[in-house]
């Protein structure tokens, strides 16, 4: 009787993200180095999150090896727009951070390699990732970023789209969702907009319980049009754009807030 073959083990579709050439030609040669025990194929190669981001519009991937610090989007706020996707990849951090910031991975229980990466450690990893492809959580990602960002991401068409946090007039919170309004277009975000104003409280202020203005937006403010011909007690202010025609109104209990912020 003829013994069954045991079954190929599937490759891993590999993503590299790393700004230094180098590195990202050291870590394709690890790759190669232990295909046979863990078969991979590599799919791309970035130089830091947005082009990853890029690359995987077109081709998906099982686990990216994502460097820490670079520029553009650094490695932690790639992972927080990795985990809006429809079927996000795994992740495996690549770092040269001393001993003490590398307990924060390990405290947060996220998988690490700690450069110069070893061919039997890159192996240990892959492998991990075969047991367990979720990606770490997202309040997880939040406490290891040692900046803001500087995307917001948008998940349309199963594809995420980046928007500038830069670019951003104004956010309104309606329903569920909170929308961002760009000089060109509206994006739907999946997040609240205390958190946003949390993470952004030198960009952004809060004009009412709805609504965060960027600071960089505003053109000026004017009081408010007396509505059918009755003048109110108090004034009620609003917050004009620069390249937008909307006028945004200011709370009454927000108003003193909003006027120290603009220096009025």
């Amino acid at each position: 009787m003829t013994a069954t073959a045991p079954e190929a083990v599937a490759a891993l579709r590999v993503l590299v993200v790393d700004d230094e050439a180098p590195a990202r030609a050291r870590l394709r040669d690890l790759l190669g180095d232990v295909a046979g025990q863990q078969p991979n194929a590599i799919v791309g190669m970035a130089a830091n999150g947005v082009e990853a981001l890029r690359l995987l519009d077109a081709a998906a991937a099982d686990v990216v090896l994502a460097d820490i610090r670079m520029p553009v989007m650094d490695g932690v706020e790639l992972a927080r727009h990795l985990a809006r996707l429809p079927a996000p990849p795994a992740l495996v951090f690549v770092t040269a951070y001393d001993q003490y910031a590398v307990q924060a991975f390990e405290l947060a229980a996220v998988d690490y390699l700690l450069k110069p990466v070893r061919a039997q450690r890159l192996a240990a990893a892959l492998e991990r990732v075969r047991a367990r492809r979720a990606p770490p959580a997202a309040d997880v990602l939040a406490t290891l970023a040692t900046r803001a960002r500087r995307h917001f991401s948008v998940a349309e068409c199963g594809r995420i789209l980046l928007v500038p946090v830069a670019e951003v007039r104004y956010l309104r919170a309606e329903l569920k969702y909170v929308t961002a309004r760009t000089a060109a277009r509206e994006y739907v975000l999946d997040e609240s907009l205390v958190q946003i104003e949390q993470e952004f409280p030198r960009s952004f202020l809060r004009l009412h319980r709805n609504c965060l203005v960027a600071l960089a937006a505003v053109a000026g403010v004017e009081r408010a049009a007396e509505r059918d011909g009755q003048k109110e007690a108090e004034p009620r202010w609003e917050v004009l754009l620069r390249d937008l025609p909307e006028r945004l109104p200011v709370s009454r209990r927000q108003w003193p807030a909003v006027r120290q912020a603009l220096g009025l």
